[in-house]
């Protein structure tokens, strides 16, 4: 089973754009967007549900804001739509599908720099996500993509220690990643690539940082550890252009 994960910061403007093209002739089984800035009915219909897909989507209360979406090929048991308590739903940030051998979680984290109260509220976010997963767990095994909007280590950024006081790279965030992986849940790419370096998936906008691969890794898969024997391959498309994050992928043998 092939999976990608893309950011693709407003899913409008990628469609018009020839790497959406490129990118979805990978024969995907399930394709987990985040960032989508869409409700699903802005979206032409021939891009809303690609061709021998499922589409979910999910958008966020204000308009043009986050949201993630979900493009199957097998038909899930079920969905569910944000986590389940109210204090962190209305921003468009996960969708759940349930499949016969796992449950997958498409989530698009929220970002921290915009003042202490966003601090707060990804940091409150992260404990009630890893509390749901973790409900979720005594059911099935987890595959987990999206965007964390944290780099676990120094080595998941170009510039650690210029960004040791830049939210994204917080102790305390970078803490709450070593919590997760604690609990069992397996950074696929790590799995795979225990030391690469410069491997990232988001570059800002400014001064050519993807040119110069001035970059973050903040996309990720996750497995619960009992599926991380199923792991076949997890990688980084840099190539793929038309948004500020580059897809990932995962590979497992089900």
């Amino acid at each position: 089973m092939k999976l990608y994960s893309w950011n693709v910061n407003g899913f409008r403007a990628l469609c018009a754009k020839p790497d959406w093209r490129r990118f979805m002739k990978a024969d995907a089984d399930i394709i987990g967007l985040q960032e989508t800035k869409a409700e699903e009915e802005q979206v032409p219909p021939d891009e809303r549900q690609p061709t021998g897909c499922h589409a979910y989507w999910l958008s966020a209360v204000r308009r043009g804001y986050s949201g993630v979406s979900v493009f199957s090929r097998p038909e899930p048991l079920a969905i569910t739509r944000e986590l389940p308590l109210p204090a962190w739903q209305g921003e468009g940030r996960l969708l759940h599908l349930e499949y016969p051998s796992f449950h997958y979680l498409n989530v698009y984290f929220p970002n921290g720099q915009n003042g202490e109260e966003r601090l707060v509220y990804k940091m409150g976010y992260y404990d009630a996500f890893l509390d749901f997963a973790q409900a979720l767990r005594r059911n099935k095994p987890l595959v987990v993509c999206g965007d964390f909007n944290t780099a676990h280590r120094a080595i998941d950024l170009a510039r650690p220690k210029e960004n040791e006081n830049t939210s994204g790279f917080l102790p305390q965030e970078r803490a709450w990643l070593d919590k997760f992986t604690a609990a069992g849940f397996v950074d696929t790419f790590r799995l795979l690539h225990p030391e690469e370096a410069g491997a990232y998936s988001w570059w800002s906008f400014r001064m050519r940082a993807r040119d110069r691969n001035v970059g973050w890794r903040i996309d990720y898969f996750f497995v619960s550890a009992e599926l991380a024997p199923k792991v076949r391959r997890a990688w980084i498309e840099p190539g793929i252009t038309g948004s500020d994050h580059c897809p990932v992928g995962l590979e497992l043998d089900l």
